[in-house]
């Protein structure tokens, strides 16, 4: 359950000039994250979600980058004391600002409830306090972002280093560095024209 929260956060990423992309600045950009992460929801809440009932415009992009800010935030304080992401270095929040937006939103999912149908086993889903899809889509994030947060692949967790990177990636191996070996490759190149130009 904790990928929905960790996609959400690589929606901020490097644009290939110097600067932050950012997937969800417009509202195509938006529906086709949701849609594409619609299973992930649904996973999360253990029901169908309707993506196309959502609202538009402002009314869903200020949420969702309001919780993606949060989740980024922890995401950040987490990977401490190395620094974190550049994308979030003037950004983050106060942890307990992002701890309060992110407990808010998960506590519109409401609570774990066992069903277990007479064909299968016993699953767990949750029962919400909110039926409208923005919360049950925050609600999601949030739960999603706390799993990670208290689960076993936040030690993981880390900002990749590269110059010019604003990911957050889980480290795959002790010897991991950068989030790709893109980003590795790229760090190297410019360390040796570094060395080279200041001899």
């Amino acid at each position: 359950m904790s990928a929905l929260a960790f996609e959400l956060a690589a929606t901020i990423r490097h644009d290939g000039h110097g600067g932050i992309a950012d997937s969800l600045e417009a509202d195509a950009g938006v529906r086709e994250w949701i849609h594409h992460n619609t299973p992930l929801v649904e996973n999360v809440i253990g029901r169908p979600f309707d993506p196309d009932a959502l609202p538009a415009g402002d009314e869903l992009r200020i949420p969702l980058h309001g919780i993606r800010r949060a989740v980024r935030s922890l995401f950040a304080r987490a990977v401490s004391p190395a620094p974190p992401s550049r994308a979030d270095a003037n950004t983050l929040l106060a942890p307990a600002t992002a701890l309060g937006l992110l407990n808010r939103a998960a506590d519109e999912l409401g609570t774990a409830h066992l069903a277990w149908p007479d064909d299968s086993d016993p699953i767990t889903h949750w029962s919400p306090r909110a039926s409208d899809p923005l919360s049950l889509l925050l609600g999601a994030i949030g739960r999603s972002g706390i799993d990670f947060l208290t689960g076993p692949d936040r030690p993981r967790l880390r900002a990749c280093p590269a110059a010019r990177c604003v990911k957050y990636f889980l480290q795959d191996d002790p010897r991991q560095t950068w989030c790709s070996p893109t980003c590795g490759n790229r760090e190297r190149v410019n360390r040796h024209y570094h060395r080279k130009h200041s001899a």
